[in-house]
């Protein structure tokens, strides 16, 4: 009976936000050119232009320069004393595939079985989920919704955070299959009882077994062309081999990152590592081998007892010193509003601001393979661009008044806004 009630209380809220942000639609194409004149201009590569001016037509950016001089026949939008920035990216997350997470029938993020690289996690995509434009009012404008579960969890593209639907929203199509890798770390529950040390062992070398042979397998698939019998799971695998996809891999411990990059290097496969909370135990081996790294949030905990621990903190100046590609991502789906501030967090560790920035814009489509489209301000890429008032790493600052999506001006109102002023509005509190 109490499950009951809980589920008809999920549903509840579940319904309320189905009427909430009605009147928050997709922005339309960008019609007339456009400038931003007198900001400071944070490129995404490292360089700020003081008082500098951006212009974009047909959602690409044509000019920036230094300077606020436009000609007569450019719309202008003013940013004296604001900061303009490339849109922040967020990559391996769930953002568009959970709602609410009490309400299984609003739960896409997995799937049954162990090994699933044909879902598409992009089909499932909710595009009308109003934790989207939340997400979106802190600068976010593009995202990775990701798949989990599993050993390997199916494949994930990238989108636009202001679409009518999946096709809409799309911005590169099924470009990565991740993969979680199996721990060889045992570990002793302290209540007792859960699996033994050498069931643990057990089940890691079978894991490992499965998945050299189901890798070996579908690279023999890939290895015929046009195969007589099609098959979903290996057909899906296939960009792994040839490079049109990247192999994602949820990874932690140092030991296990070590057997996954040889894993993969052995089927000729460079992958992407995710998590990688001890990959700055083995910076000289990432380097070696040219191992890009998605870190997790800053703002946690270490992974080991005996860990400083402020090393979370600290991770992302310690892989970028020692030359390793690092981007930086928040698991779960609400909390990607705060992926700015973990970058933050790290330009308070060590990096600078403008290296700090590059983890959530540049670095992370250099990873995802969309550098050549986003993730800086300049000339050619996609006007995805965000203004705030002030620093836009920092929460007490942050304030993103202005946000384009390949040149639209898109809206940045959300539920959260339209409830703050409803109850300003009735205890006559001024709302900014």
């Amino acid at each position: 009976m109490k499950k009951l009630i809980f589920q008809m209380i999920a549903l509840s809220f579940a319904s309320s936000l189905t009427f909430a942000q009605a009147d928050i639609a997709p922005a339309p194409k960008q019609k007339n050119n456009i400038a931003i004149v007198g900001g400071t201009i944070h490129i995404g590569n490292g360089k700020v232009i003081e008082n500098g001016t951006i212009f974009f037509s047909e959602g690409k950016i044509t000019m920036v320069k230094e300077g606020d001089a436009v000609p007569q026949d450019i719309a202008v939008y003013k940013a004296t004393g604001k900061h303009i920035y490339p849109g922040f990216i967020a990559p391996a997350n769930g953002l568009g595939l959970v709602d609410v997470e009490s309400v299984r029938a609003t739960r896409d993020i997995s799937e049954t079985g162990d090994i699933n690289p044909h879902v598409r996690s992009i089909i499932a995509y909710n595009t009308d989920s109003k934790i989207i434009a939340t997400i979106r009012s802190n600068g976010i404008l593009l995202s990775q919704p990701t798949p989990q579960g599993g050993l390997i969890s199916g494949t994930s593209s990238i989108v636009q955070l202001d679409a009518w639907n999946w096709e809409d929203a799309a911005y590169k199509l099924d470009m990565a299959v991740h993969f979680n890798w199996p721990t060889s770390k045992t570990r002793t529950s302290r209540r007792g009882g859960g699996a033994s040390e050498e069931q643990q062992k057990e089940r890691y070398q079978k894991q490992m077994a499965e998945m050299q042979s189901y890798l070996a397998q579908a690279q023999a698939y890939a290895n015929l062309g046009n195969p007589q019998t099609f098959n979903a799971r290996f057909d899906a695998l296939k960009g792994l081999f040839n490079g049109t996809k990247k192999a994602m891999v949820n990874v932690n411990d140092q030991k296990d990152i070590i057997i996954a990059v040889k894993f993969f290097e052995s089927f000729n496969i460079k992958p992407v590592l995710v998590g990688a909370q001890e990959a700055s135990e083995i910076t000289s081996f990432l380097k070696e081998h040219q191992i890009a790294v998605i870190m997790r949030e800053s703002q946690a905990l270490p992974n080991n007892e005996d860990d400083d621990i402020y090393l979370p903190y600290k991770n992302a100046k310690i892989l970028h010193d020692a030359g390793v590609l690092v981007g930086m991502s928040i698991d779960g789906y609400w909390q990607q509003r705060n992926l700015p501030f973990m970058a933050g967090t790290a330009a308070a560790y060590g990096l600078t601001k403008e290296e700090a920035l590059a983890t959530i814009t540049l670095n992370n489509a250099k990873i995802l393979g969309i550098d050549a489209q986003t993730g800086s301000l300049e000339v050619g890429k996609d006007a995805n661009i965000i203004i705030s008032t002030g620093d836009a790493l920092d929460m007490r600052t942050n304030n993103i008044e202005t946000a384009f999506i390949q040149g639209r001006l898109i809206n940045l109102d959300n539920l959260q806004k339209q409830l703050y002023k409803r109850y300003a509005d009735k205890y006559g509190i001024k709302a900014d």
